[in-house]
Parts: structure tokens; sequence; C-alpha cells
């Protein structure tokens, strides 16, 4: 029985399909939907944003955190009690 092996989908850039000019850098609910939970910025395999627009997005979430509106790396939280510790 032949395994049936799914296509990915073409990733395109959602600059370029909305026909945006400027990347605003006050714009924090855009910037944060390509950044990771950590505060790290999304890779273009990940974002289908292309080269020219990848660019400009990373200046302008850095530019973002210079001004504090988003921050640059978020504390890590974990459920352990107790450190490095064995009991």
């Amino acid at each position: 029985m032949a395994e049936y092996v799914r296509q990915p989908r073409k990733k395109y850039c959602q600059f370029c399909k909305d026909d945006t000019k400027f990347i605003d850098y006050k714009e924090v609910n855009l910037l944060r939907k390509f950044m990771t939970d950590r505060g790290k910025i999304k890779p273009r395999r990940v974002t289908g944003t292309c080269t020219q627009h990848q660019h400009e997005l990373a200046v302008a979430i850095k530019r973002a955190r210079e001004m504090a509106l988003v921050p640059y790396a978020v504390s890590v939280v974990s459920g352990r009690v107790g450190g490095k510790g064995r009991g």
C-alpha cells in the first residue's frame, strides 16, 4: 500500500501580498507574529517572507526592542520546583 505524501503549501510573503510599503516598528502586534515566545525573530523559512521584507522586519523588531516596546528576551518559567536538586 503506497503512502500518501502531502505536499507542503507554498509560503508567500504577507507584506508583498498586502503591498506594504513600510514596516513600522510601532506596530507591536504585527511584529509579535514574527517572533517566538522567547523573543527571537523567526526565520524566513518559517514565516515565508521574502528577503527584502525579512530584512526590514528584523530592523523594525530591533528598533522596537531599543524603544522597549518589545522585550529582548523573556525569562524562562519552568514547572520544576527546587532547582537542580534531586529531591
